[in-house]
């Protein structure tokens, strides 16, 4: 597989996967392709980069409807913030407003040019500094020009130098000293404190500076709103009893005009969402990891499953501020005694798909740069876990362990309707059992899995999948980050839901994101992974597939890899 300049890599990141999911802040989407994995699994040439039925625009019916299958429906649509950090979001959001840069199906960036007429490095002693050509035919659907005060407006929130802003990360925007003007509103001048090698993964989604003015209107104005948009689609309305969003062509546009009438995303429990696209009601959705919805919607009439691998990998959560996960050696113990191998194999069976574990949070098994840094952490092994957990104070008594005269009983926290994911929770309650650990699975509300459970940090043990982006650790970053404090001095994780950091990760992922020649950057992104496997927040179990199941009539859209869907080109094949 083959990714961007300087480090052949996948970057982990945003939220959210045919089940449920986290999208990685900081960048385009991403997938690669086939190729040996580093534990001889010989994947050959059946796994594609993308494959999203690529036409040629006179080759695209104009109008038409596109019905879009999403498992969850969000609240906030700001994909800057910690609470707005999914893929759901993104898969609307990426209709609606700018990206400095796109990726190709080979997670090479280029200039997004109905945004961006040319980025470039134009300055690189005493300082970095990137000139960024905007289209000056680019504006708001409010009609305001899209300028240099756009791009300023978001540095500023992002960079988190105000931490009362709940953004997802700040990498890249932290290491900014100024943005300013050029020559004239449509040249962008970023100067930058220390070295970023990842710097076209910036400004993408841009939001407007009304957004970014205060932390207010950051952290509020998106709420169950799309005030504003500048992309080949507009807003048209929420309908909270049906669950859609609907989106139309923007005829205000200056690019390519969109070659769909409409786009609505219909909001269902997992459960339901291959219902609706076996019985016609649906035109495409994401399968993700279940055997059960890959076979029926292959089989369903009219209609074809895309799939393509993808910097997009399945983990356990576990939380660092629950009582008794606090203990690192207690999540050591948890993850010895979990059997990946099993886990995997029970996801993956049936989905045409090599099941290999995942030994790495920045690096997929077949990029270049991989390595196996899991140690003993990732070795299943029950005997070591049980002396872990006697050596930490808690002792058998029955079937279960105690300390201080309370139970060790976890909480595995999990979406209704999802069944991969009640899968490995009874798979887990299983195999923790043995070692006397008490698991109580509790099914919420996919709505609310990520805003009241998860983002909070109310649950003790999670499943979910982080969807990826081209750019090595700069995507990933906000996942692993330590706390800052607010104005009021509360703790503020941003993307690291398993609340589990320390300055030693923060200073390794810096020296990874700082690196320019490919080597260094690799050998520091592995010693970064190292320590975070140290403390044992993450646990990863593979790489995830990207099943979408479609219409097999419709065109340039589907399991899409690296590559940067074009929405103005999606429609139905003439």
């Amino acid at each position: 597989m083959t990714a961007i300049r300087r480090v052949g890599v996948f970057a982990t990141a945003l939220i959210m996967a045919g089940p449920l999911a986290l999208t990685g802040c900081g960048g385009q989407g991403g997938t690669g392709g086939g190729g040996p994995s580093s534990d001889g699994d010989e994947r050959g040439t059946a796994i594609k980069a993308y494959d999203i039925n690529p036409l040629p625009r006179d080759r695209v019916r104009d109008g038409g409807l596109l019905r879009v299958g999403i498992n969850e429906y969000p609240a906030n649509w700001n994909l800057n913030h910690v609470d707005g950090n999914l893929a759901v979001v993104k898969k609307v959001i990426d209709a609606l407003m700018p990206s400095a840069f796109r990726s190709n199906e080979k997670g090479e960036i280029s200039a997004n040019t109905d945004y961006l007429l040319a980025g470039k490095v134009t300055g690189t002693r005493p300082r970095q500094v990137v000139t960024l050509t905007l289209n000056p035919r680019a504006r708001w659907s409010d009609g305001t020009p899209i300028t240099w005060e756009d791009y300023r407006a978001q540095w500023r929130a992002m960079s988190g130098s105000n931490a009362d802003y709940r953004v997802a990360s700040t990498t890249g925007y932290r290491d900014i000293a100024d943005v300013t003007r050029g020559k004239d509103d449509h040249e962008v001048i970023v100067t930058f404190a220390k070295p970023f090698g990842d710097w076209q993964s910036l400004f993408g989604p841009l939001y407007p500076r009304s957004t970014n003015a205060t932390a207010e209107t950051f952290n509020t104005a998106w709420l169950n709103r799309i005030p504003v948009t500048a992309g080949p689609f507009r807003f048209v309305s929420f309908d909270q009893t049906a669950k859609t969003i609907t989106i139309t062509r923007d005829e205000r546009w200056w690019g390519q005009r969109a070659k769909l009438d409409r786009i609505i995303y219909r909001a269902l429990e997992n459960d339901a969402l291959v219902g609706a696209f076996s019985n016609g009601e649906l035109d495409t959705f994401d399968i993700g990891p279940s055997a059960p919805d890959y076979a029926r919607a292959k089989s369903s009439q009219g209609a074809i499953v895309r799939q393509a691998a993808g910097p997009d990998f399945r983990h356990f959560m576990l939380n660092g501020e629950s009582a008794a996960l606090s203990d690192v050696n207690v999540r050591r113990a948890v993850a010895m005694g979990v059997n990946r191998q099993a886990i995997a194999q029970s996801d993956l069976q049936g989905l045409d798909w090599p099941i290999v574990l995942l030994n790495n949070h920045f690096f997929m098994n077949t990029q270049e740069g991989y390595r196996d840094n899991a140690g003993e952490v990732g070795v299943y092994n029950p005997e070591r876990a049980g002396r872990l957990l006697d050596a930490a104070g808690w002792r058998l008594s029955g079937r279960t362990r105690v300390k201080d005269g309370r139970e060790l009983n976890l909480r595995f926290v999990m979406p209704s309707g999802l069944q991969v994911t009640k899968s490995e929770a009874e798979i887990t309650q299983s195999m923790l059992a043995q070692i006397g650990v008490k698991v109580t699975l509790q099914a919420v509300p996919s709505d609310d899995y990520f805003t009241k459970y998860i983002i909070p940090g109310n649950y003790d043990i999670t499943a979910f999948a982080y969807v990826g982006t081209p750019f090595p650790v700069s995507s990933a970053y906000g996942q692993y980050v330590n706390a800052v404090r607010d104005s009021k001095g509360q703790p503020q994780w941003h993307a690291n839901l398993g609340r589990i950091g320390s300055p030693r990760i923060d200073a390794a992922m810096n020296k990874a994101t700082g690196d320019l020649e490919s080597a260094q950057a690799i050998a520091d992104t592995n010693a970064a992974d190292r320590l975070i496997w140290d403390a044992v927040n993450v646990v990863t179990l593979y790489q995830r597939p990207q099943n979408v199941a479609v219409n097999k009539n419709i065109a340039n859209y589907g399991a899409r890899g690296f590559y940067d869907l074009k929405y103005q080109d999606v429609g139905f094949a003439r």
